[in-house]
């Protein structure tokens, strides 16, 4: 975890700037990014925050997720760089019993909305909750958590066993970062007797993944990713593997990764247009590459010549799009933070 601490201690003078923009977006009702599916006439909301009462701001679901989740994780792991009675008193008004009730509603009938991106984000914050028992706030907000997982969980194992093939886009249906986001909660909730998801979870890794190889990265990124469909793979086959299995998976399905090959895949990507949402994506596609080679690094066994270029990978991505993450246009700073606070988790 030493490129982890070291991001959190790089970034630990940007965090308060990041918490009081996550405050600032989860109460930001609008602009509003709805999808909704219509069965009839009537159906559509008046105002996102009557259809969802808790993950309404921050333009869509997910990224309301996401700036809740920053919030948990920051007041977490660095209370003291953050307003953490300001964090506390927003997010004890937004975990309420019955909101999050009418989000486990929403989710259970919205059909395939949120999949899997947002399915990984909510469960990743839940896990986040789950996973801090000594502090009295998490531990109710936790519980207040649970319908909206339990449903989670549940339209994962309705869908993982049917998905016959992944989806590789650099966007939110991407398969395999949602199920890295996911699955600290599934071991989680394994650990407690109920592995059914995280079975699921590995089970489809595994027949999606396994044989990989020759991963054609060269190709990327397309012009509004915020993912790498190569790094975001093999990060999650790195959490499945051990690490003396990881090293000859990467060397078949990326195996240029000690030279610093493919040369697009090391070099972070130019950001013509913040103000366009999808151009904007570019930002993110720096930060999560830098995750993504931060884990590699960490997890490859001592020695692999791999770790030198994945660590100075992760670093020339981040430095690349770190400064936009506040101050810049809201069509980047509604969800960016998530990425920046993924450097250090």
């Amino acid at each position: 975890m030493a490129l982890a601490a070291e991001w959190l201690g790089r970034l630990r003078p940007e965090l308060d700037g990041y918490a009081r923009l996550a405050l600032d977006n989860i109460a930001r009702e609008f602009p509003s990014h709805v999808t909704a599916l219509m069965t009839g006439p009537g159906e559509f909301p008046v105002r996102p925050r009557d259809r969802t009462p808790v993950f309404y701001g921050s333009f869509d679901w997910h990224s309301c997720v996401e700036m809740h989740w920053v919030l948990v994780r920051m007041l977490k792991v660095a209370a003291d760089a953050v307003p953490a009675g300001q964090i506390r008193a927003a997010l004890d008004g937004q975990f309420t019993d019955a909101g999050l009730r009418a989000e486990a509603e929403f989710m259970r009938t919205s059909g395939n909305s949120e999949r899997p991106y947002g399915w990984g984000w909510a469960l990743a914050l839940a896990g986040e909750l789950a996973s801090w028992p000594g502090d009295q706030d998490a531990r109710r907000w936790a519980a207040a958590m649970e319908p909206l997982a339990a449903v989670l969980t549940d339209n994962f194992l309705g869908w993982l066993p049917r998905a016959t093939y992944p989806v590789r886009s650099g966007l939110h249906s991407n398969s395999s970062f949602g199920l890295s986001l996911a699955l600290p909660y599934a071991r989680r909730q394994a650990s407690l007797g109920r592995p059914g998801l995280g079975a699921a979870i590995e089970a489809a890794a595994r027949r999606w993944y396994a044989t990989d190889f020759g991963y054609p990265a060269a190709w990327e990124p397309s012009g509004h990713d915020f993912l790498s469909p190569a790094l975001a793979e093999a990060e999650l086959m790195s959490r499945l593997l051990d690490p003396a299995v990881l090293a000859p998976w990467l060397d078949r399905f990326l195996p240029g990764l000690a030279e610093g090959q493919p040369a697009a895949l090391f070099r972070p990507a130019t950001v013509a247009d913040p103000t366009d949402g999808q151009i904007g994506h570019l930002h993110g596609l720096n930060l999560s590459r830098a995750w993504c080679f931060r884990r590699l690094a960490e997890t490859l066994p001592r020695g692999d010549p791999r770790v030198p270029a994945c660590t100075e990978a992760s670093r020339r991505h981040a430095e690349a799009s770190l400064p936009h993450v506040v101050g810049d246009d809201y069509m980047v700073t509604h969800w960016l933070a998530a990425y920046a606070v993924l450097m250090f988790s």
